[in-house]
């Protein structure tokens, strides 16, 4: 019975033989055989650097795109453990895959990071979530969402994870002015009956922390997504994690002001600050400009 590692050094040898070689056609690009090798390295680099090897699962939430095969060589090359996983899966799925290999890192999108942050204090055994892509999917509506970004400096939170929680906390106390009994559990999600109602992502540049919150106060029309965005009837339910607004869970929807102004009030409660409009400060705008270029890129 060949060992594990056999596929990572099967990759070499073929590497050295075909080299330029079409290994890949992804959406009309040829990646050679030695460019898989060289980028299935980077990923046994990296991971080796994160303390893994022989053994070790590495769970693997990707979709059919180059990365998922220069990820799963590369655990390959160190006689690690792939454990890959349908990406339409949501909270519990990836929760109890996860504690089922007990899966020390996990490799996802980065539009993903906010749904591994939610479910990962329930998985002990992971130590590591590594990141690829640049795209990440918010969905709003000019009727349905409010969103709130804030520039802070880190100084602002003993460590990162605490802007989660304050800001978290801060969004349940203002929906509950509005009648909504919602939570917060893990980072990124607030939740009401189960439903998400809002969501926090954090993002950290040089020494700023980019805040964004987006709430939903009126339903979110699906129906315009899934016109964009084909995905097969029988996995629709799982393509977007169950959402609820503030109009579904009181049967009023909020004016956008009144919602603005209570968001405002609590975030300078919260961090002692006073708001006005006005135009951004060079740390903010600086904050600012890079996520927007981030962004952009990405299209």
């Amino acid at each position: 019975m060949q060992d594990i590692q056999s596929l990572g050094r099967m990759l070499e040898q073929t590497a050295k033989k075909y080299k330029k070689k079409q290994a890949i056609l992804f959406e009309g690009r040829e990646i050679s055989y030695r460019e898989l090798d060289e980028n299935a390295n980077k990923v046994a680099n990296g991971l080796q650097k994160l303390g893994i090897g022989k053994g070790d699962r590495v769970a693997m939430m990707l979709p059919n795109t180059p990365d998922f095969l220069y990820c799963f060589f590369g655990i390959q090359k160190l006689a690690a453990v792939a454990v890959p996983f349908n990406t339409m899966y949501k909270g519990r799925e990836i929760a109890h895959i996860l504690n089922d290999c007990e899966a020390r890192v996990i490799i996802t999108l980065s539009n993903t990071a906010n749904l591994i942050n939610e479910i990962r204090p329930d998985v002990p055994s992971l130590e590591h979530v590594v990141l690829t892509g640049n795209r990440t999917l918010v969905f709003t509506g000019p009727e349905s969402t409010v969103n709130l970004q804030l520039v802070l400096g880190k100084d602002t939170f003993e460590k990162p994870e605490q802007a989660f929680e304050r800001v978290g906390n801060l969004i349940v106390a203002v929906l509950k002015e509005f009648g909504v009994d919602s939570y917060y559990k893990h980072r990124g999600g607030i939740r009401a009956g189960g439903k998400k109602i809002a969501n926090v992502l954090v993002n950290e540049i040089e020494n700023l922390l980019m805040i964004n919150a987006l709430c939903f106060i009126g339903p979110l029309p699906l129906d315009t997504f899934f016109r964009v965005i084909w995905v097969p009837p029988e996995v629709k339910d799982k393509a977007v994690e169950p959402l609820t607004s503030v109009q579904e869970e009181t049967g009023t929807l909020p004016s956008l002001e009144d919602f603005k102004k209570a968001l405002l009030t609590a975030v300078e409660k919260e961090f002692g600050v006073e708001l006005e409009a006005g135009s951004l400060k060079r740390d903010e705008l600086f904050g600012y400009e890079k996520a927007k270029a981030v962004a952009t890129k990405s299209l």
